[in-house]
């Protein structure tokens, strides 16, 4: 359906993580992976989505001299927001036990936002998830880290993986943004771009 709407277009999507990847697929979208190196650092200055904003559309400009016009450019980023902190990915075991260990029995904040580029505009939209985990004990924490290696989620966690099913007890918000995509506003952002053309 939103194929169809968008047969004139070329979606390029800069990423590659397997579960965006699926997600797009899983929209019915046929989507170009393109990936180009970067360093994923922001201003101090920044809190809360202005980080995610800012990193999905420093994403963006190392394609922006190549996009044609039928081009649209997908770029994302995802954060953790907790005790005014962003919650990067974690470096090692000894990290991701410090950072799981901190959202034990607390509620934090998933952050995605996603760019849209092309040749002659740019849009950014983000989405907010709050996401409550239970009392976590160490046991639990160490055995989660070495089944799943979260090295490469912010936050140390994937709340479709064991961690999730066993420790979240409150979601307010969409649990696909939790994962990596608020695959709805995506969804609408991609249907307003179509009718708007």
């Amino acid at each position: 359906m939103l194929n169809d709407n968008l047969k004139n277009y070329h979606i390029i999507l800069a990423s590659g993580s397997p579960r965006r990847q699926e997600f797009f697929k899983n929209l019915g979208l046929d989507v170009e992976i393109r990936l180009k190196p970067i360093n994923e650092t922001y201003p101090d200055r920044l809190t809360h989505f202005e980080i995610s904003n800012y990193l999905a559309k420093l994403k963006a400009i190392p394609f922006k001299g190549e996009l044609q016009t039928n081009d649209i450019l997908i770029t994302s980023d995802t954060i953790v927001w907790h005790n005014n902190m962003a919650l990067g990915k974690p470096k090692d075991k000894n990290e991701a036990f410090k950072i799981l260990k901190s959202l034990s029995n607390k509620t934090h904040e998933v952050i995605t936002s996603v760019c849209f580029t092309t040749p002659t505009f740019e849009k950014i939209v983000h989405d907010i998830t709050k996401v409550t985990f239970k009392s976590l004990s160490d046991d639990e924490i160490d055995y989660y880290i070495e089944i799943c290696k979260p090295f490469d989620k912010a936050g140390a966690y994937g709340i479709q993986e064991w961690i999730g099913q066993i420790g979240v007890t409150q979601l307010e918000g969409s649990y696909f943004n939790v994962m990596g995509l608020p695959t709805h506003l995506v969804y609408k952002t991609l249907n307003d771009i179509a009718l708007a053309s």
